[in-house]
Order: structure tokens, then sequence, then C-alpha cells
């Protein structure tokens, strides 16, 4: 694998990411505990939507299909997602804490690809980097809030953490040629992201009374990255491109009316 394909395997997982956690962040609308967190989590979809386009772009500079085929024409097998992000939203605890684990960890990857040697990728890190430090402000500020909240309240983030955990693990599946991104420095690699992940978010989880599972524990659910997936992405998948296989041709005319 040359450093082309080096990465184009990193951009496919980021952008397939932030694709599939947007359409379950925006299952939330209309279904919020609260009317704020409605919005929220709408404004944060329509947020990762963004980005995976931005990094769609960068992979059709690359030689790939058009953002819009590249979404909306592939098969779960084809998908570059972790596990995680393809999971139902569940009770707001669970998607509460997907949120939590998931966007720090994007943080981190975001921050690191700020100083990236491939330029296109480095300005749409920077360009993002910080809507998605406003979505970690945003879940560690509930996170925290539950944790503190009753038994119940606890008692749920805390399960919701204990089966989120091997999936979040998965979200650091080493890619098939780190060693060449890393050597080119166009990034640092995954166990370099996974170590500063849970250096960030240990003691936020011991502020918010949680306790992460135990080492002995750990069994990182891997496969997403090399096309293994859940039940639940190809339905998801069928859903979120309902409207783009009826006819793609006037989805385009769509597309091109609303940027007039």
């Amino acid at each position: 694998m040359n450093s082309i394909d080096a990465l184009k395997e990193l951009l496919y997982k980021m952008a397939d990411d932030q694709l599939i956690i947007g359409h379950r962040n925006s299952e939330w609308n209309g279904l919020g505990p609260i009317l704020e967190e409605d919005i929220a989590f709408s404004s944060m979809a329509q947020d990762k939507m963004g980005q995976s386009e931005h990094l769609y772009n960068l992979l059709n500079q690359l030689g790939e299909a058009d953002a819009d085929t590249v979404a909306f024409t592939r098969n779960a097998p084809q998908f570059h997602c972790s596990q995680l992000v393809e999971l139902p939203i569940g009770g707001y605890d669970f998607s509460l804490m997907r949120h939590f684990l998931f966007d720090f960890a994007e943080y981190l990857r975001f921050e690191a690809l700020k100083t990236s040697a491939y330029q296109p990728l480095a300005q749409v890190a920077k360009k993002f980097f910080g809507e998605i430090k406003y979505h970690t402000m945003h879940a560690n500020t509930w996170v925290h809030q539950l944790g503190h909240g009753n038994e119940e309240s606890n008692t749920k983030m805390q399960e919701s953490l204990n089966y989120a955990w091997n999936y979040a693990l998965g979200m650091f599946e080493p890619g098939p040629a780190e060693d060449i991104l890393i050597a080119e420095n166009i990034f640092m690699g995954e166990e370099a992201l996974k170590a500063q992940w849970l250096e960030a978010i240990t003691p936020l989880l011991e502020k918010s009374n949680l306790t992460i599972p135990d080492k002995a524990t750990w069994a990182p659910i891997y496969g997403g990255r090399v096309g293994k997936h859940t039940e639940y992405l190809q339905p998801l998948l069928k859903e979120m491109t309902e409207v783009y296989t009826t006819d793609p041709r006037d989805h385009l005319k769509a597309k091109k009316i609303n940027k007039i």
C-alpha cells in the first residue's frame, strides 16, 4: 500500500464515522428529553454531516467518486465506520455516552491533524476543530450532570459506559498502513490517539462519578474499518439513502437548486 492508499483509508474511516453518527444523532429530533436537547443533537448531526462531506471531497480530489455517490451508493461491507457509530440510539443515556466517547476521540484526532503534512486535511481539521470542541463541552456537561444526578441516572450512565466501552475501543482499530502515515507525518496513528483519549476521558469520567471498566475486561470490537459491521448498518443505509436511490437525477437537481 502506498501513501495515497493509506491516506484514502484514513479519510474513508473518518468520513464514514461522521456520516453515520450524524444520521444516528438526527434520530433524536423530536425525541429528546427536553427541547434544548432536540435542538442540540439536531445541530450536532448537521455538523457531522457537513464534516463528512468535506472529507469525502478530499477523497474526490484523490480520485474517488464525488461525495454524494460515495455517501449514498455503497452497501455496508464497503463502509469503513467503527461499529460504535452504527448502533441504534437506544435510550438517551446510551446516545449521550456514545457522544462523549466518540467526540473526545474526534476532538483529539482533529487536533492532531491540524499539523498534518497533508495540507488539505490539516485545513479541514482547523476548519471544524471549533465545532467538535463544542460537541465535547456539551457531552461532558451532560455526562457530569447525570453522573451526579440520582441513583437511577448514575446507574444508567454507568451501564451505558460499560456497554459502549469495547465498541469505543474499536474506534482505534489500526489501519493497514499506519506506518506510512506516521512516517510521512500525516497522522500519528491509532495507538497514540487512543493513549491521548484515555488520558483525557479518565479524569472526566471520575469527576462524573463513573468508572471505566476494569482493564481485564477490555476486548476492542474491531472489524468496522474493514467492512465487518453489525446487523444495524445496512437497514440504516437503506433508510438514509431512500430519497437518493429513488432517482439520483432528482437529487442532483435539488442540490443545484439549493446552491442558487
